[in-house]
């Protein structure tokens, strides 16, 4: 079977089969390219004091276009999480695992059982309408992890999680609670939330920013994927995304791990 080619997806091969239990039905299996190992390793194996702010930057942008991709052909991913991006030898970024993506329509009834817990946004946690901004919450928290090499809100339930949130963005204001969902407003207490610096004491005054509009509570002005790769935060004199480099320009940091320096994370006000 003829293969096509795409810049930045590398399909192999199509192979076919039948199912043991169901002899007369055709399996297709895709075969892509090998990459050993996910951003949830990359990061794990990143000696302290953790990932630079360039190095940051470029993941992001990667994961932001990938993501831009999807969104503008109607696709929402629904389970983004630091084990699903995947990072090749060259550094590039792939978004992997579309078990749970769908192509989005409005009229269509969506599941509420969606996202790893750690990086569900606030209208899945009520179980709510939702759509593509599921995506943008999650990356802002993926965003916040690139530097903390932790979960930015580890709650153990939907109501814990959404309470770590909250202690980090304020409750919103009633008026912006979503109708017919699982938990009132008044389910919480009043919070004013905390200042990004307080969890992210390395992020600069773009990357604040930013990370500040893609956790907003309110779907419709979380900030979409296409206005934030237009975002200040990419547009520092000298920052080249990697994707646009010649390949064989394009590298990736050697980090080892380094059991002579201690790794483990800094303790942050949201785990108390």
């Amino acid at each position: 079977m003829q293969v096509p080619t795409y810049e930045n997806l590398t399909l192999l091969d199509v192979c076919h089969g039948r199912r043991l239990e169901q002899e007369q039905q055709l399996v297709l299996f895709l075969v892509f390219e090998h990459v050993d190992q996910d951003l949830a390793t990359y990061l794990a194996s990143c000696p302290s004091p953790g990932l630079g702010p360039d190095r940051i930057k470029d993941l992001m942008f990667q994961i932001l276009s990938g993501l831009d991709f999807l969104h503008s052909n109607r696709i929402v991913h629904r389970d983004l999480k630091p084990q699903n991006i995947l990072v090749t030898s060259d550094g590039r970024i792939k978004l992997a695992d579309f078990g749970l993506a769908r192509i989005y329509d409005f009229q269509m009834t969506l599941t509420s059982v969606v996202v790893t817990l750690w990086y569900r946004s606030p209208e899945v946690l009520l179980q709510a309408t939702y759509a593509t901004p599921v995506d943008i919450w999650s990356c802002g928290c993926i965003f916040a992890e690139l530097f903390r090499r932790r979960s930015l809100f580890d709650g153990q339930s939907d109501i814990h999680q959404l309470g770590k949130i909250f202690s980090l963005i304020g409750l919103p204001p009633e008026n912006e609670w979503p109708e017919n969902v699982s938990l009132p407003w008044n389910s919480f207490s009043h919070c004013h939330g905390q200042p990004v610096e307080t969890v992210i004491p390395e992020i600069c005054a773009q990357g604040k920013n930013l990370i500040e509009k893609m956790l907003i509570f309110n779907p419709s002005r979380r900030i979409s994927a296409s206005e934030a790769l237009r975002h200040p935060y990419f547009k520092d004199d000298g920052f080249i995304p990697l994707v646009f480099l010649p390949r064989t320009s394009r590298f990736t940091p050697t980090l080892p791990p380094s059991s002579s320096e201690d790794t483990s994370p800094v303790d942050s006000p949201l785990d108390k």
